[in-house]
């Protein structure tokens, strides 16, 4: 059986961390590839080889799923692993459409994360797999490290449980009965005011 090449810049291991890709989907949907890892079962007479991949997929408006597929080739791999990842899209609420309301962890088997909201111009401060998630997500200004594992699928894994732990002010405050304002503490003139009406209209 003839061996497909490896593409560019994969070493042992099969880490494509340098060639994410994204492109456009028919229903405004980015795809990235994380990772893609070739793997090998053994059997009479040889080994017969495969390819592993990681994919995460997002409309860069709140809205962002993971997927792996795995395939003798590695078109079809990706594909597998970009469908599985449209059916499992989650929505995060976003802070002015561009950080996280609060900061949050996130745990999966040994992948621990730690996710922080940043001021406007921070920018997307990680690496890897989980700046793959915010691209992807639409997040334009977080701070994020990995405390853990440096598997990707971990990595990736731990980033989504941290996202799933986000909510809104909104949501907390119709949770819990109470008004925005009062979670975030009374303010003082005009501009204030404005602010709470702002936050309590925001549907993020």
């Amino acid at each position: 059986m003839a061996r497909e090449p490896r593409e560019g810049g994969q070493g042992r291991g099969g880490r494509d961390r340098d060639q994410n890709r994204s492109h456009d989907g028919g229903d405004d949907l980015i795809d990235k590839l994380v990772t893609i890892n070739r793997v090998a079962k053994v059997v009479k007479g040889g080994r017969r080889f495969a390819f592993a991949a990681l994919v995460v997929v997002g409309d860069q408006k709140g809205r962002v799923g993971y997927g792996a597929g795995k395939a003798r080739e590695v078109p079809e791999a990706i594909r597998k692993a970009t469908e599985r990842a449209k059916r499992g899209m989650i929505r995060v609420p976003m802070k002015e459409g561009r950080t996280l309301h609060h900061d949050t962890e996130g745990h999966y088997g040994a992948g621990h994360v730690v996710l922080r909201s940043a001021s406007a111009g921070t920018g997307i401060i990680a690496g890897g797999p989980m700046r793959a998630v915010f691209e992807s997500l639409g997040v334009g200004d977080v701070v994020a490290k990995s405390l853990g594992s440096r598997n990707p699928h971990n990595m990736v894994k731990a980033t989504f449980a941290a996202l799933q732990r986000c909510a809104s002010p909104r949501s907390v405050a119709n949770r819990r009965g109470k008004k925005v304002s009062d979670l975030l503490g009374r303010r003082e003139g005009p501009a204030a005011a404005s602010h709470d009406a702002a936050q309590e209209g925001a549907d993020v």
